[in-house]
């Protein structure tokens, strides 16, 4: 018989299933927080279920919270671990033992927490010799007298025998009479000023603490190593005196004064090691009793190994070793500080194991809250710390690092802030961080200021003129801030270390000087040379105003190749010889000593700016124009009134004069180097190959390095340097490229240009000075250049085969390009022919209103094509020119040393020197003015992609503004419709 499947149960059921699975899995686990303190006095905090839980019956929570006790009056029956039972004690014993498990009767009076209370210099005895538990307990006295000399122990439990300072004081366990009892030892009276001052003076708060450390143990220190030697009291005072950062005053009862007098008194007991500051018996803490005598550690003697980079004896590794005492005086151990005991911040080994080498400029920073210092320095640690050295016989030496503490105070007068070393006192001690001194009225309390020492640098002196590495004894300067602890959650201190390496730069800095005074004062004679010849070029032999600006103007620009030479030449030089020396014997300049150089590099971009505009300015307002030699070849009947026409010249086309003019519209920014190649060849050089690591300041020379290595601050010089010459080199190749290969086979458009002179007939006459200029001869051979593409084939086919006449201005010459030096006859007639083009933009009541601009355009445009064209042919002996050779030192000087009277004088110029009005001509300046931006824009960035964006923006920019305003000078100095140059 077939069964039917109840299906919609089965259904059911699932969905229940499911939905409790669903439930379960997306339940959320929750707890109640409870903290141990707020348990109350009947409960417990049980760690294991993070719970406040009741305690059993007679049972009450001990000190800690985490576990409950018998009540008084009860003893531990039973104790596994997790239970605990309680037995009352009975009527006849109600003391219970010392360990709790027993119940006993007490020979005297019970004490609060139940237990047997013995007179003073007495012990409990509760069991025999053999453990068992006695019926009742027996008070033992303790010897007191020789030679037993015992007394209770800190817990009560047994006899020990007494401290020392009590026997030595009183030969007993009593400090009685007139004894001193301080710090847990006894002293005789008169033995040190009674008032010691136990208050710490944090001088940058301004805020006196009475310290409970200092009240507790600086007197007993203080008399425990003047009278008895003790060397642990000896380390205490003298960690007293750090934690007081070594200030001294006339105050001789406090930490710092005491050490000094028991330092003086005990002169008799001489010294350790053979140092003379380091007594016997006491901690080293200063080098002489007055300041003065840094000079005398820091600069006698070099340490007798030298550093080196490369090479067989390479030697880079700086070993720091420092002996550890806590605040007690207890030596602690010896402790290798490359492990980072000195550098708070956290960071990686070898990031912080890249501080101990030589050369690297080594710096971390971080900001710690005041909890977390309150929390890993319950109480400071002090260092002396040494340099390790290995001797050639493999014998390990130390050499103490003196200290430079900031903070330390002599007389009220911060001595070591200064700049002067002779006023420095330096001492050997230093601690990280005290969180003791500033406690107020016990050891546990918060305290109320922590001293942090925020700044640690170590620094190396290299040797003058040492060839071998040799460096004098390494300092430590650190500076201690005081913090008064308001909310420790919430507070905060920036902590930093460093590693510093420094050269004496007099030397460099005198000849950087000596050679800025000789070049400079070659600069302010070639920029006189030049007003000289300025001024004979516009022939005004009066020295006036524009003359002395002029003269500023020319000597800006010398002085800036000046500044930019010795910048180059200065950053190319510890390029060099600090990257690839193998014994050290030149070290970087500190960035604070390179805010000179940095200086001069910007006096060398203002500068340079300044005569860049000025050359702007002058090609945007160079006189041009264009002779049309072109004459009409036919007659031509032109339209007369009546309706006759007549006889006429047949005009000549303009359009040969407009294509010059256009070609030289596209010439006047052509430059021999190609800006966008320029910026994305230094941005991969720099970027991609890694020549941005040859910045850093360290000593390596490697350009790629692996993403975890330290990577130490940038060199100022080195970034300059290495932008500078990349920039450079790249640009040079540029040009010797272009002006070797592309000009020569490929195109050259300077050239071909005057070529097209040629070619259309049209010669070009150049004004960048009143009477001084550059003239094109583009006279056609042929005599004409309006003509069809047959007779223009012909003309050339002719030329090539030396069938015709030579380009040249003279006959049988192919000199085409001059220097020209107008008289002023020729000049003023020149002037007077564009007059009414001129009085046209004066003011409106010299302009004639009744004239058509287009018509005096026109004339004029014919005039000077005329009167230029008849000059040219010497058509004009009052106005007439010669042509000769430059010699050698005038076209050094750029001077002209004969004066064009009577006539006028043509240079032959092969060189086509016409394009110093052009981009072209001054591609030296072009290029360092982009130099130079590049790199003052990337000093101040440090960042080369953004030095590199900005640049090629101030190409395009410049570029731009010469295009726009050559073009509009162009065709109002050429009288050729700017609509027409494209």
């Amino acid at each position: 018989m077939a069964t039917r499947t109840p299906r919609p149960c089965i259904s059911q059921t699932t969905f229940i299933i499911l939905l409790l699975l669903s439930a379960y899995s997306c339940q959320l686990f929750t707890i109640s927080f409870q903290d141990p303190t707020g348990c109350g006095e009947e409960s417990y905090f049980d760690s294991s279920s993070l719970s406040c839980l009741r305690c059993g019956p007679n049972q009450v929570p001990n000190k800690s919270g985490l576990s409950c006790t018998c009540q008084v009056g009860y003893r531990v029956l039973v104790s596994n671990g997790a239970t605990v039972i309680c037995q009352r004690c009975p009527e006849s014993k109600k003391a219970v033992t010392q360990d709790g498990y027993g119940c006993i009767r007490c020979p005297g009076a019970i004490g609060e927490d139940g237990t047997c209370q013995c007179p003073a210099n007495h012990i409990p005895v509760e069991r025999d010799s053999r453990g068992n538990l006695q019926e009742e307990a027996v008070c033992e006295p303790c010897n007191n007298a020789d030679p037993a000399l015992s007394a209770p122990d800190a817990t009560g439990s047994r006899c020990v025998r007494c401290q020392d300072s009590f026997i030595n004081t009183s030969l007993s366990c009593f400090c009685g009479g007139a004894n001193i009892l301080a710090g847990g030892q006894c002293f005789p009276p008169n033995s040190l000023p009674t008032s010691v001052v136990s208050s710490v003076h944090f001088a940058q708060l301004a805020l006196p603490i009475q310290s409970v450390w200092f009240s507790r143990y600086l007197y007993s220190s203080a008399a425990g190593c003047l009278l008895f030697s003790n060397r642990t009291s000896c380390q205490a005072l003298g960690n007293l005196c750090v934690m007081n950062v070594y200030s001294t005053s006339a105050l001789s009862n406090d930490a710092c004064g005491l050490y000094n007098t028991i330092f003086r008194t005990t002169a008799a007991q001489g010294h350790s090691q053979d140092i003379t500051h380091w007594r016997t018996n006491m901690p080293w803490l200063y080098y002489g009793d007055q300041p003065g005598l840094a000079s005398r550690v820091l600069q006698a003697e070099p340490l007798p190994i030298g550093y080196s980079f490369r090479g067989a004896y390479r030697n880079t590794q700086i070993q720091l070793t420092a002996a550890v005492y806590n605040a007690g005086g207890q030596f602690l151990r010896w402790e290798n500080l490359t492990q980072g005991a000195l550098q708070l911040c956290p960071d990686t080994v070898t990031r912080q194991e890249a501080a101990y080498t030589f050369g690297t400029a080594y710096k971390q920073s971080c900001v710690f809250s005041v909890s977390e210092l309150l929390a890993r320095f319950p109480e400071p640690l002090f260092y002396d710390v040494f340099l390790a050295l290995r001797s050639s016989e493999g014998e390990r030496r130390l050499v103490a690092l003196p200290v430079l503490n900031l903070n330390l105070q002599f007389n009220g007068q911060f001595v070591n802030q200064g700049p002067n070393m002779n006023n420095w006192y330096l001492t050997r001690r230093l601690m990280l961080v005290d969180t003791l001194s500033g406690r107020e009225k016990s050891f546990s309390a918060t305290p109320r200021v922590i001293r942090v020492a925020t700044d640690i640098k170590i620094g190396f002196q290299l040797v003058p003129l040492t060839q071998r590495g040799e460096v004098y004894p390494p300092l430590i300067t650190v500076s201690y801030t005081d913090v008064l602890v308001t909310d420790p959650l919430t507070q905060a201190i920036s902590l930093s270390f460093s590693m510093e390496y420094q050269m004496d730069q007099h030397e460099a800095r005198v000849k950087t000087d000596i050679a800025l005074g000789v070049l400079g004062g070659v600069a302010v004679i070639y920029s006189l040379v030049k007003t000289a010849s300025w001024k004979r070029r516009i022939e005004t032999p009066m020295i006036d105003l524009e003359t002395i600006l002029k003269f500023l103007l020319f000597y800006a620009g010398d002085l800036a190749n000046v500044f930019f030479v010795i910048t180059v030449g200065t950053g190319l030089y510890w390029l060099i010889f600090y990257k690839a020396q193998q014994f050290v014997s030149v070290l970087l300049p500190l960035p604070e000593q390179e805010e000179r150089f940095v200086t001069y590099v910007s006096c060398a971009f203002g500068l340079k700016a300044v005569q860049f505009l000025h050359k702007l300015l002058r090609q945007l307002s160079v006189d041009i124009f264009f002779i049309d030699w072109e004459r009409p070849r036919s007659k031509a009947l032109k339209p007369a009134e009546g309706g006759e026409g007549r006889s006429g010249a047949a005009p000549v086309s303009i359009w040969r004069t407009y294509f010059v003019a256009n070609e030289w519209n596209e010439i006047q920014t052509l430059r021999k180097i190609s800006p966008t190649f320029q910026v994305l060849s230094v941005l991969f050089l720099l970027e991609v190959v890694g020549f941005s690591g040859l910045v850093l300041r360290d000593p390596w020379s490697t350009l790629q390095r692996p993403p975890h290595a330290y990577a130490p601050q940038h060199s100022q010089v080195l970034r300059f340097g290495v932008a500078s010459c990349l920039w450079l080199t790249v640009g040079v190749l540029q040009v010797v490229f272009f002006t070797v290969f592309y000009e020569r086979f490929v195109e050259d458009k300077i050239r071909q240009f005057v070529d097209l002179c040629s070619i259309s007939n049209v010669s070009v006459l150049l004004l960048s000075h009143r009477c001084f200029g550059y003239y094109i001869h583009g006279r056609s051979v042929h005599g004409h250049a309006d003509t069809n593409m047959e007779e223009m084939n012909a003309n050339l086919k002719r030329e090539a085969e030396n069938l015709c006449g030579q380009r040249g201005l003279l006959p049988n010459s192919d000199t085409q390009t001059f220097q020209i030096a107008i008289t002023k006859r020729l000049r003023s007639q020149y002037d007077r022919i564009l007059e009414p083009l001129s009085r046209r933009n004066g003011p409106s009541r010299l302009v004639d209103a009744s004239a058509n601009p287009f018509e005096q355009s026109t004339r004029a445009y014919h005039t000077m094509n005329r009167f230029l064209g008849s000059v040219i042919d010497h058509a004009h002996r009052e106005m007439d020119y010669i042509i000769r050779d430059k010699m050698l030192l005038e076209r050094v000087i750029g001077m002209e040393f004969v004066e064009p009277n009577d006539k006028s004088i043509f240079y032959n110029d092969e060189s086509h020197s016409f394009s110093d009005v052009l981009f072209y001509g001054n591609e030296a300046t072009l290029l360092i003015f982009d130099t130079l931006f590049f790199c003052v824009v990337d000093l101040a960035s440090h960042n080369f992609i953004l030095a590199a964006c900005l640049t090629y923006l101030q190409q395009l920019v410049f570029r731009l503004i010469r295009d726009g305003l050559g073009r509009r000078n162009l065709a109002a100095k050429t009288l050729v419709d700017k609509r027409f140059l494209i």
